[in-house]
C-alpha cells in the first residue's frame, strides 16, 4: 500500500475538494430544481466557514458542533433575505443575490476583529477527515434522492416548469421556494465548514462572485436532469485544471475551450439520459423491439 500513501500525500486536499465541489453543486442544483437561478451559494459557504471556524477557535467547540454552526447560519440568513429577495425571478433575482453575496464579502472584510478583515482566519485545526467528506456527499445525496421523489420534489418540478400553473394547481410557491433556498444554503455551509478545516486558512475573497460562477458552471456542465450532472460537473471542473498542468501558461485557454465544446454539443449537460441513449443507440433498439 506504499503507493497509495503516496499517492494521498500528494492529493488528499485534491480528492477532498472533490467533495467539497459535489456538496456546492448540489446545494445550488436545489435552487435551479425549483426554477431559480440564485446565486447567493458563495455567499452562504462564506457564512458556515467563518462560523464554524470562529466556534471551533474562538469557543473551543466540537467539530460536529462547529458543523452544525456552519450550517444553522447561513439558513438564517437564507430564511431572512429570502423573503423579500424570492418574490423576484430570472436575471433579477440573481442580480439580487449577487448583491447579498457581495454584501457578505465586504462585511467579512470590515469585520477585523472577528474574522481577520482582508488577512482572513489562520491556523484553523485540521479537523476534517476522507470520512467526514465522504459522509457528508453520501447523505446529501441520500437526502436529495429522496426529496426528488417525493411530493416536495414533484412541487420543485411543477414551479420550475410553470410558476403559474403550479400555483393554481394548490402549490404553496412561495413556501416551496423557500425550502430550496434554505436547503441549498445549509448544504452550501456545510461544505464551506467542512473546507475551512481543510485548508488551515480561509479568505473574505475566496466566497466572491468567482466562486459563485464556478459553483454555477459546475451544475450547469453536469446537467440539471438528475443528481448525477452536478457531482459529475463539480468532478470535472475540480480535476481539469490538474490534467492541464503540463501546458503550463496555456492550461486556462485549453480549459475555456473544452468547456465551450461541452456547451456547444451538450446544451443541456453532460449528464443528459436522453442523449445518452441516442448515442449508444438504446433509443433504435426499443423502437426494434
Amino acid at each position: 500500500m506504499e503507493w497509495f500513501d503516496n499517492f494521498w500525500s500528494v492529493y488528499s486536499n485534491l480528492v477532498l475538494t472533490l467533495g467539497t465541489n459535489a456538496l456546492l453543486a448540489l446545494s445550488i442544483y436545489l435552487t435551479l430544481s425549483c426554477g431559480m437561478l440564485a446565486m447567493a451559494n458563495a455567499a452562504f459557504m462564506g457564512l458556515g466557514a467563518y462560523t464554524s471556524a470562529l466556534l471551533t477557535m474562538n469557543a473551543g467547540a466540537p467539530f460536529p458542533v462547529a458543523l452544525a454552526g456552519g450550517m444553522a447560519a447561513p439558513a438564517v440568513m437564507a430564511f431572512i433575505i429570502g423573503k423579500p429577495t424570492l418574490r423576484l425571478s430570472g436575471v433579477y433575482l440573481a442580480m439580487a443575490t449577487l448583491g447579498f453575496g457581495e454584501v457578505v464579502r465586504i462585511a467579512l472584510l470590515n469585520a477585523e476583529g472577528w474574522t481577520g478583515g482582508a488577512l482572513g482566519l489562520n491556523g484553523i485545526p485540521q479537523l476534517t477527515q476522507w470520512w467526514h467528506v465522504a459522509l457528508a456527499v453520501v447523505l446529501t445525496l441520500a437526502v436529495l434522492w429522496r426529496l426528488r421523489r417525493s411530493k416536495v420534489g414533484r412541487s420543485f418540478e411543477a414551479i420550475k416548469e410553470d410558476e403559474t400553473a403550479a400555483g393554481l394547481m394548490g402549490i404553496n410557491v412561495g413556501a416551496s421556494k423557500m425550502l430550496a433556498f434554505v436547503l441549498g444554503a445549509v448544504i452550501a455551509g456545510l461544505a464551506g465548514a467542512l473546507n475551512a478545516h481543510l485548508t488551515f486558512f480561509i479568505g473574505p475573497n475566496e466566497f466572491g462572485f468567482d466562486r459563485g460562477v464556478d459553483i454555477l458552471t459546475m451544475t450547469i456542465l453536469g446537467g440539471i436532469n438528475g443528481l448525477t450532472g452536478p457531482v459529475l460537473g463539480s468532478a470535472i471542473l475540480t480535476v481539469l485544471p490538474e490534467l492541464l498542468r503540463s501546458f503550463k501558461d496555456f492550461r486556462l485557454v485549453v480549459n475555456g475551450f473544452i468547456l465551450v465544446a461541452i456547451v456547444l454539443f451538450l446544451p443541456k449537460g453532460i449528464w443528459d439520459p436522453a442523449q445518452l441513449r441516442r448515442w449508444f443507440g438504446l433509443g433504435a433498439k426499443k423502437e426494434r423491439a
